[in-house]
């Protein structure tokens, strides 16, 4: 998927070439400023928080491509991807970010789409390949060799899940019901003044990160545990994880460190029920999956609240 596209607003005022490359959608630092209507130094300010507080991973969400400039030259120029380009907008708090999103997200539903039936195909032969050499000796098979088997199916697994979320048939079979831990509200409070002071000493928060606005934070922790004839309503580890995440990004109950605060929540509780760690004693979900999770979730629709939950869960169970 290497494509320009043009991009204009609905009132025709602004006009940009947008890439679509690696399954997102690039802009420039200029192009970023002329589409929020906003002064490059501004937007720059807002990238470099953005990657100073850890929200977005710099080498996650930029890539650099040759340009021509208008002297003829061709310059090294760094892009932001869709993921850098809706965290600025929602800092500049700019209608015309929420109208290209709306847009590039449909052509990139479009772009993959096009392209599912040839990554279907390609998965069906990565699986005969997996079952080929799992059919081989046990013996027979040198480290590189088992090495490389847990690469594929690691990356079949996640290609199955993003498969799964295209086409909405994410199941929530095979869950951990073995829930030993409920997060209190004082608890938490104190986790988080915690972790607030760590960042402000890296001065990556300020005075407003983790201040509460209202009540809600109290009731988002009693809805996790919330039980129906003695039984939760989430009665699994991954589901109760999930909606807790899910409800302080969508939330809002802090007024700075929303994303941050989930994430830190999200596992601290499953560190708390000794659900962190996969067989091999690996981490389950990663700082940059759950950063990417966490901003899903955050630009994700209300109504689209069921399948992100099972996209969650099928990541952590």
């Amino acid at each position: 998927m290497n494509k320009i596209e043009l991009y204009k607003s609905p009132s025709g005022e602004t006009q940009i070439q947008v890439r679509f490359e690696k399954e997102s959608v690039w802009l420039s630092l200029n192009q970023i400023s002329e589409l929020f209507g906003r002064y490059k130094s501004v937007i720059s300010r807002h990238l470099n928080n953005i990657f100073k507080t850890e929200e977005l991973h710099r080498d996650s969400v930029v890539a650099k491509n040759a340009t021509t400039a208008s002297d003829g030259k061709i310059y090294q120029v760094d892009y932001y991807n869709l993921d850098a380009i809706i965290s600025v907008g929602y800092r500049v708090n700019s209608k015309h970010g929420t109208q290209f999103r709306i847009w590039a997200t449909q052509r990139l539903k479009e772009y993959l789409i096009q392209g599912y039936s040839i990554n279907k195909k390609r998965l069906d032969e990565l699986n005969q390949v997996i079952q080929l050499i799992e059919k081989s000796e046990e013996s027979q098979l040198t480290d590189e060799s088992k090495g490389l088997l847990n690469i594929l199916k690691n990356y079949t697994k996640s290609f199955i899940l993003l498969n799964q979320y295209d086409t909405q048939s994410l199941d929530l079979k095979e869950l951990n019901e073995n829930i030993t831990y409920e997060i209190q509200y004082q608890e938490a409070v104190e986790g988080i003044k915690q972790l607030k002071l760590e960042l402000i000493d890296k001065k990556e928060a300020t005075e407003l990160f983790g201040k509460e606005k209202d009540n809600s934070f109290t009731g988002i922790l009693k809805s996790i545990v919330q039980t129906f004839d003695g039984k939760y309503l989430y009665p699994t580890i991954e589901e109760q994880a999930s909606n807790l995440l899910y409800f302080v990004i969508k939330g809002h109950p802090f007024i700075d460190g929303n994303k941050r605060i989930g994430a830190f929540l999200f596992v601290w509780f499953l560190e708390k029920n000794k659900h962190l760690l996969n067989q091999e004693g690996k981490i389950k979900i990663n700082d940059n999956a759950l950063t990417a999770i966490a901003l899903l979730v955050a630009q994700s629709n209300p109504n689209e609240k069921d399948i992100m939950i099972k996209l969650i869960c099928n990541l952590i169970r």
